[in-house]
């Protein structure tokens, strides 16, 4: 029976029936399918590096793996040793930050009370109690950013035994996906898959400097203004803004509550309206420059994506859903019957937009990216 020809509503119960069962079996794998896809994104980092240990210096497929995974223990070892140390001077530097917000909170208090004539009492025994939980939270917060990728021993365990393998067996799993289909389609799906590589890589090599960008941005404003734990603060925004429209508001609030508790009140609207501004450079340059507009998601299958994968995988699920969607439109777009799905997805299109361009020098200009 051919699937097309069954009624509307039978065929739409099969697509929510198999979306739930997929769901279900997503959410019950997530020990093994989190650690999977995240060794699948970095694989398509280090993609370009083992073709060219393998192509160019003519090394062993083994070789190139095994330097491969060396250099990405360099960059978790980094990582790792970074926020540890930042994360331990923070921590050792809690209770000073404590005393100081409470003092800084107080005098904030008072001045409440004289000028709206509010009983203080009540106030302050509300303000040590929302201080600490809030104290609390943001070391939580904190500590979850890292957590994700280090926090468990069998996570990491299992992201680069797969990363070894992923890259390890590539060809493999290559031919395997074209041969699966039948004689006749192959051209198409080599095709499809090609693209469907290339743009991943793009697209994944293009958030890791989306990161970059806002960290070393984010860094130096809060640096400029004398904010504490800047360079924590600035790698967590840049780590955050994967998350759309949340994660900057989460780093936002977090850097409003240091800059004030450490500082004064201008110092945190300064930084409120810094990081504004450095979310509008974000949005309206660094995105289209670095990652493109083609697997851009628009706003509401982001936050859909980011409650769907927190509910599915947690914390690690909020980070690695935005990538997963961004496939997920890229294939569908390349798939004939799945294309109006892919577009749903994105942003809506304007066809008599003229890319935009930005000459740095005379012989360097910015481009903005499919």
């Amino acid at each position: 029976m051919n699937y097309f020809k069954l009624p509307f509503l039978t065929r739409l119960t099969l697509a929510v029936v198999s979306i739930i069962g997929i769901g279900y079996l997503i959410k019950l794998g997530q020990s093994i399918l989190a650690p999977f896809f995240l060794a699948f994104l970095m694989a398509m980092i280090f993609l370009p590096i083992a073709n060219f240990l393998e192509k160019k210096l003519k090394f062993p497929r083994s070789f190139s793996t095994i330097f491969s995974v060396m250099i990405l223990l360099i960059v978790l070892t980094g990582l790792l040793f970074f926020f540890g140390s930042q994360l331990s001077s923070f921590t050792r530097d809690i209770p000073q930050l404590t005393d100081q917000a409470t003092h800084v909170f107080h005098d904030l208090q008072k001045w409440v009370s004289k000028t709206f004539n509010v009983k203080i009492d009540e106030q302050f025994t509300y303000l040590d109690q929302g201080l600490k939980k809030l104290l609390s939270s943001t070391a939580i917060i904190l500590g979850f950013t890292l957590g994700v990728f280090s926090s468990s021993l069998g996570f990491l365990a299992f992201f680069i035994v797969f990363f070894i393998f992923i890259l390890n067996y590539r060809r493999i799993l290559h031919n395997f996906i074209v041969n699966v289909f039948s004689e006749k389609h192959k051209t198409n799906v080599k095709e499809a898959v090609a693209e469907v590589r290339i743009m991943t890589k793009r697209y994944i090599i293009g958030l890791c400097l989306q990161i970059i960008i806002v960290s070393i941005l984010t860094t130096t404003f809060l640096t400029i203004l004398g904010v504490k734990y800047a360079i924590l603060l600035g790698v967590l925004t840049g780590l955050l803004n994967v998350i759309p429209y949340i994660g900057i508001f989460i780093s936002l609030l977090i850097s409003c509550f240091i800059a004030f508790a450490t500082g004064t009140l201008s110092t945190c609207i300064y930084v409120a309206i810094g990081y504004v501004i450095i979310h509008a450079i974000d949005g309206n340059i660094v995105l289209p420059f670095v990652v493109g507009s083609k697997v851009k998601i628009n706003a509401l299958f982001s936050f859909i994506g980011i409650l769907v994968g927190e509910h599915l995988w947690g914390i690690s699920g909020m980070f690695l859903c935005i990538p997963a969607i961004a496939i997920i439109k890229i294939i569908f777009e390349r798939v004939e019957g799945l294309k109006p799905w892919g577009k749903l997805l994105g942003e809506e299109e304007k066809p008599n937009k003229k890319k935009k361009s930005y000459k740095i020098s005379k012989n360097i200009t910015l481009k903005e990216m499919d």
